[in-house]
């Protein structure tokens, strides 16, 4: 057998690998996670709207909240595994391509990219949280922490005026699919009954124009430390949510939000049910 006849037996094995029943289970655990973790911030964002809560809005801030329940570490351990999943399944899809019409395009896989280093950064966290280790602080921290190094870097305002124009990119992406109802091209639509469709897509619609909002005013925020040359203006998650407080709309802006965080997770977990993974 020769060379390339078996580099194309070693290809073809792995792309039925990345299109096993083991990575399908991957990836809905992995969005059962996601969505675990964005409903938990919905509601803790929901707190402080209305004066309450002492928790950051933010993924470590949902963490302790789960860890304090119940076999809450179990869950940890479990959010944290799915996180996994679902960087395994977005690598696949960035080495082999993703499902559906035009998943093995460059720009796709490009973006599959992206996210298994995103997920990768987070199921690591949530992983070392789970062990016993706090990490390092609240997404605010980490935030500042991260623009401060990349600022003392030759050129450093000019890369975090890119990173901003990244995640304020991401962040119209995100609503700009949900506005126009991209995800219907990842959902077994055919499973499922009329009034499930019309739900999935009220929450799709709802929970990604949120995700997306939170995603541009922290861009926004990452704009401002660049200008500023000052760390201290980025902001996390916990603290670009509290801004919404802070608009004339007050904490109804915040409120408004929380709920389409909420309902992001609620997506979430309607994906992991009828995804096309």
């Amino acid at each position: 057998m020769s060379v390339g006849t078996a580099a194309r037996r070693g290809r073809a094995a792995a792309r039925r690998t990345a299109g096993s029943s083991a990575m399908d289970a991957a990836a809905r655990w992995g969005l059962a996670a996601r969505g675990v973790i964005y409903l938990l911030v919905g509601l803790l964002a929901l707190q402080i709207a209305f004066g309450g809560g002492g928790e950051e809005a933010d993924q470590s801030g949902a963490l302790r909240q789960v860890s304090e329940q119940p076999f809450g570490r179990v869950v940890v351990w479990a959010i944290g595994l799915g996180l996994v999943g679902m960087a395994v399944w977005r690598l696949a899809e960035a080495l082999f391509g993703a499902s559906g019409s035009g998943g093995r395009k460059p720009s796709r896989r490009l973006v599959s990219a992206a996210r298994f280093a995103v997920y990768t950064v987070l199921a690591t966290s949530v992983l070392l949280f789970a062990a016993g280790e706090k990490g390092s602080g609240s997404s605010d921290e980490q935030s500042q922490d991260l623009t401060a190094r990349a600022l003392e870097l030759p050129a450093g305002r000019w890369l975090v005026g890119a990173a901003c124009l990244v995640v304020v990119g991401a962040g119209c992406y995100i609503a700009w699919k949900g506005l126009k109802r991209k995800f219907r091209e990842e959902l077994k639509r055919g499973t499922m009954s009329r009034t499930t469709r019309r739900t999935v897509d009220v929450l799709g619609v709802a929970g990604s124009v949120s995700r997306g909002a939170v995603f541009i005013v922290a861009g926004v925020f990452l704009g401002q430390a660049a200008l500023a040359s000052d760390a201290d203006q980025a902001k996390g998650v916990d603290q670009t949510l509290r801004s919404f407080a802070d608009t004339p709309a007050g904490p109804w802006l915040l409120v408004a939000v929380s709920v389409g965080l909420a309902l992001f997770g609620a997506f979430s977990l309607a994906l992991a049910r009828w995804s096309r993974v």
